[in-house]
């Protein structure tokens, strides 16, 4: 986790977007929520896809591990914060939502008493394969039984381009999550016209999908 530490005081961040996911504001209503919910973000960085989830009524907790990113976040919004210590985390919290400073892993159920649905665009594939299923399995550990999951990937020929974002594929999304959690695929399309990074890479596809969960 200390390499995005780093990325982000060197501002290597070109997983960041001025402006919220596509796939989000196409597949928001895979979480059936009532405005007021709250959503989980983990790794959020400093996402304006929170900005978003706000904007339509619901509250947000994020993680993320670097103090930075989450003060760019507030500062980027112009949204006034406190800080408080629960933990081993540094708390931000402004109107409708706190961002928790430190380590996603050091998370507990308490802290996410309130959660009911999860969106997860880069965390999973910003995590190499070996942590890829603890990821999962602390996330299945620290949410509510029938909380949603709003779950993005990318997948891509892994040997013809290192990551992050790494290539996570359908059969290694349904071995992660097929022991707690019903799963949909909603969408995949090759998306490599529209990423250059890759273009440049001479990748032969990128693949872009998008899931549906829910914890059993």
């Amino acid at each position: 986790m200390t390499d995005w530490i780093q990325r982000w005081k060197e501002g290597k961040i070109g997983w960041h977007r001025q402006q919220p996911n596509s796939k989000l504001i196409e597949f928001i209503g895979c979480f059936q929520l009532d405005k007021g919910a709250q959503v989980f973000v983990p790794l959020c960085g400093k996402s304006v896809d929170m900005l978003y989830l706000l904007n339509q009524g619901y509250r947000v907790i994020g993680v993320e591990i670097s103090i930075l990113a989450v003060e760019q976040f507030f500062k980027d919004n112009q949204l006034q914060y406190t800080i408080d210590c629960i933990g081993k985390f540094r708390v931000y919290s402004a109107e409708r939502i706190q961002i928790y400073c430190g380590d996603y892993f050091a998370l507990k159920p308490e802290y996410l008493t309130s959660v009911v649905g999860v969106y997860d665009r880069a965390a999973l594939i910003a995590l190499p394969s070996e942590l890829r299923e603890k990821y999962v399995a602390h996330l299945y550990a620290i949410i509510s039984q029938n909380c949603r999951l709003l779950l993005l990937t990318l997948n891509y020929p892994q040997l013809q381009i290192s990551g992050p974002p790494f290539a996570v594929n359908q059969e290694e999304v349904r071995s992660l999550y097929e022991k707690g959690f019903d799963c949909q695929q909603l969408q995949c399309f090759d998306d490599l016209e529209n990423e250059p990074k890759f273009q440049r890479a001479n990748v032969d596809f990128i693949e872009k999908a998008t899931y549906c969960l829910r914890k059993n």
